[in-house]
């Protein structure tokens, strides 16, 4: 069953935009996928709106498509060292996204190895794969915004052709974020839980088994700032425990962690 939408995206000024620095950034050579709302209506044959363009490139690409996009005219800049850069004209911007606000997706040449092909306002591209699509949705869970609907879509369309070892290893020591998102999806829809390979479950809730008679960990540390940066602030900055997103625990530094939580995100 094919869930690529059936029609073109609706023309709109933006779109015009988008073409070119699409254009742009292939004539460059600059090695990028489509993600966010055209991605995901790729992968499900949902229409989300949305008044912008998501495009993942390597950390170390990021500069290259500043540079070459400001030599096309517009205004581009780094927004967050860990994550994100934007591209900006009158009639819109995109995310250029390298990497995840919580620190846990980066784009990585796994993406690029599994991109899939497809075409964007008339141009050939790559779309972001699916299993690397749900990986980065599924520690979305934010008071507003939760993208576990997003996932529980996925799910439904590609459970049966993910790539489950490749899924299961993204997540590595955070497998319960996962476990998580397949027990909600065999609750959303019971008449498709087989389209979920028995033995992922299986390897999950065995890692669960073992888990349970284990001892606590020794550090006091709040993996909650992974799922949302603001509803578990107080447990961090009380000092009771320590931020899952800072190094040793996660990929972000102290400072980027500031940045983030400081920032207008609504």
């Amino acid at each position: 069953m094919s869930l690529a939408p059936t029609h073109a995206p609706v023309e709109t000024p933006s779109h015009a935009f988008y073409r070119d620095v699409l254009e742009l950034l292939t004539r460059t050579g600059v090695p990028f996928l489509i993600g966010g709302a055209f991605a995901f209506m790729h992968q499900t044959g949902i229409d989300k709106s949305t008044k912008d363009l998501d495009i993942f490139v390597r950390a170390v690409d990021v500069q290259r498509v500043i540079a070459a996009c400001r030599q096309g005219g517009y205004d581009a800049d780094l927004v967050f060292s860990h994550w994100l850069a934007k591209i900006h004209s009158p009639s819109g911007f995109i995310d250029v996204i390298f990497g995840s606000g919580n620190g846990m997706a980066p784009v990585d040449d796994g993406w690029f190895e599994h991109g899939r092909p497809a075409e964007l306002l008339g141009i050939p591209v790559q779309i972001a794969p699916v299993e690397e699509t749900l990986w980065s949705k599924a520690y979305v869970m934010e008071r507003e915004r939760y993208d576990g609907a997003d996932v529980a879509h996925i799910l439904l369309g590609h459970a049966e052709s993910l790539d489950w070892r490749r899924l299961i290893d993204r997540f590595g020591p955070y497998w319960r974020v996962l476990l998580s998102h397949l027990v909600l999806y065999g609750f959303i829809y019971p008449s498709a839980r087989s389209r979920v390979p028995a033995w992922a479950l299986e390897e999950l809730t065995e890692r669960l088994r073992r888990e349970a008679g284990a001892p606590d960990t020794s550090e006091p540390i709040c993996n909650g700032t992974l799922l949302s940066w603001s509803q578990y602030l107080g447990d961090v900055l009380s000092g009771e425990f320590r931020d899952g997103r800072i190094r040793p625990h996660g990929r972000m530094t102290a400072q980027e962690v500031a940045r983030w939580t400081a920032a207008d995100k609504s």
